[in-house]
């Protein structure tokens, strides 16, 4: 008998995310539906206040990806005004960029993902000696002994005992779906805990170089820290400066980085993967891919230095790239025909985020209610589209292109990935292939942070201390209207904002996201967006009371939807809430 699946909230993401999925007698997967939850109205409040100021409101899109979308608005801001930043600048927010893509990178493999695959509960019925066996057999990371293991192992067996898991409550424990043996149930559950603690060094960079974290400052026109040369801490700004006991503290936090993703995130990776070699056969979507680009060499804003190309890639073929302007109006656009939106040309336009309209009318059902009507609106999120085509974003798009770009240490590491599982390059279009794709563009950009890190020092030695350029800071130089996009490749993917600056003033102001990238709806022509799309493609239900398929899938895109715990109107009153199920 068909039936349909709903998940709502859909958990260990950011945000509120419902799935609904359709399936047949079978369990399998014939239609699937994503749902965001929330309605998010920055770029409304964002409308008349100074575009220098944008940043700090544009952060609070999100809880997580605060940085990125600080970055993206300051972007737009100096795009606008033609607004060059001095190459220190540019390499500090590459420092920045790239702490934020490994430490969320690092977060969602474990803590929010990794779930998806290992058996907590199982792991009290391993060997702490063979678990320490398996873990010197993958990597050379000193924490490995049978003791530690066997001090995880109880702090498990604690949690169990009391009938409290805490941090493991709620999973699917004992689904016939996981495969792991409990040795590597273990092996991943102190690697939990572990990272957990390597995170809290990792956010020191974005506080040496922003003042703090999340939210860390920002600048238009550059970076907000000075760089001071006093390294007696007794003069000038070297109480708040950036100085050389800064830039040494960052380079051993980039030493840990890349000693915690080389010895344990990586191997623990294809250690997980390789018993679940059917995965990379599944979750593909769309096979189109679509990045922006970001990580100028030596502070360049030259486009050939980026470590990260932009570009399309089209049913899956990495022999041509396709070129991308954001700022033609043909392009990128956002369709509303299946969101809770009003456009004032209608809801089967497309417009781009120049024109782009947030005008909210909610027309969906009044809780409590069983389903949506997909047939109708069903989201809170738009459906963006590049010339006309549904496009992934992400962790797999960046991989891709760089591998179709014939990059080569991403070529190493991809063929050497796949080799060790013995698998063609075919199955990273699959939800296994996305997951690993985060872990190899973890590898890839730590390993280029030293090199920044060096740059910047380098300068500096060399008496170059300039972060901020000065000399369109006075809004007399501004034209009367401008119109700029701030881009970065965000930890989730694609990641711009578009402004209108008229008299001084944000005249108009849109985010395209990562996330409305990937969990947008359907558009005006029925085509699925790439989580839909992900859930037809090989998926069955087993138990649609644990539906940990629609997890693993939903969770190898790492969702991050904008903060939001309700949808109220003007007045205050709630108008829906969020059902578990």
């Amino acid at each position: 008998m068909s039936a349909r699946i709903v998940v709502d909230p859909i958990t260990r993401i950011e945000g509120h995310l419902r799935i609904e999925a359709q399936t047949n007698g079978a369990g399998a997967i014939t239609g699937a539906y994503s749902s965001g939850t929330m309605v998010r109205g920055i770029e409304l409040i964002l409308k008349g206040r100074d575009p220098r100021d944008a940043w700090a409101f544009a952060q609070r899109i999100c809880g997580v990806c605060t940085l990125v979308h600080g970055i993206a608005s300051v972007r737009a801001v100096e795009n606008a005004l033609d607004y060059k930043i001095p190459p220190n600048a540019q390499l500090i927010r590459n420092l920045m960029i790239a702490a934020q893509f490994v430490h969320d990178h690092v977060m969602h493999f474990y803590h929010l993902h990794a779930l998806d695959w290992v058996d907590v509960v199982s792991a009290l019925k391993a060997d702490a000696g063979a678990t320490s066996q398996l873990a010197q057999s993958i990597s050379g990371y000193p924490k490995s002994s049978p003791g530690y293991f066997a001090d995880t192992q109880k702090k498990l067996k604690n949690f169990v005992e009391s009938g409290q898991l805490g941090i493991f409550a709620n999973g699917f424990w004992g689904n016939p779906g996981f495969k792991l043996p409990p040795e590597a149930n273990l092996l991943a559950v102190a690697h939990y805990l572990e990272a957990l603690a390597w995170q809290r060094e990792v956010v020191q960079i974005h506080t040496i170089f922003g003042g703090k974290n999340p939210h860390p400052n920002f600048l238009v026109g550059g970076a907000p820290s000075p760089i001071s040369v006093d390294t007696t801490g007794s003069g000038g700004t070297s109480a708040t400066a950036l100085d050389m006991a800064g830039l040494s503290q960052v380079k051993s936090v980039i030493g840990r980085m890349k000693e915690f993703v080389d010895q344990v995130y990586v191997p623990d990776t294809l250690a997980i993967a390789s018993f679940y070699k059917d995965w990379f056969a599944r979750g593909e979507g769309v096979g189109n891919f679509l990045t922006y680009g970001d990580f100028p060499e030596k502070g360049s804003d030259d486009p050939s230095t980026w470590l990260i190309p932009s570009g399309a890639i089209l049913g899956r073929d990495l022999t041509k790239i396709h070129p991308i302007d954001l700022t033609d109006p043909n392009e990128v656009q956002e369709f509303i025909s299946h969101s809770w939106y009003d456009y004032s040309r209608g809801k089967n336009e497309g417009l781009h985020p120049y024109e782009g309209q947030t005008n909210l009318n909610y027309t969906g059902p009044k809780p409590p209610f069983e389903h949506l009507d997909v047939d109708q609106s069903y989201s809170w999120l738009k459906a963006p589209r590049w010339k006309g085509r549904v496009m992934e974003v992400g962790p797999l798009a960046r991989v891709l292109m760089l591998y179709a770009k014939g990059h080569e240490p991403t070529r190493d590491l991809a063929n050497y990935a796949l080799k060790k599982l013995d698998l063609p390059l075919s199955a990273m279009f699959s939800t296994m292939g996305r997951t690993a794709a985060r872990t190899l563009e973890s590898k890839i950009i730590v390993d280029q942070m030293d090199g920044w890190h060096a740059n910047l020092v380098a300068n500096i030695k060399a008496g170059d201390l300039a972060v901020h350029n000065p000399a369109k800071w006075d809004p007399g130089s501004w034209p009367k209207e401008a119109r700029g996009v701030g881009f970065t490749e965000a930890p989730r993917g694609a990641l711009a904002h578009w402004v209108v600056i008229k008299d001084g003033q944000i005249d108009n102001y849109q985010a395209v996201v990562p996330s409305t990238w990937n969990a947008g709806p359907r558009d005006e022509r029925g085509q699925p967006g790439p989580y839909e799309a992900a859930l037809m493609d090989r998926h069955t239900v087993f138990d649609p009371k644990q539906p940990l398929e629609i997890q693993r899938t939903i969770h190898s895109f790492d969702p991050c939807i904008a903060c939001a715990v309700h949808v109220v109107n003007g007045a205050g009153e709630e108008l829906m809430q969020l059902e578990v199920r």
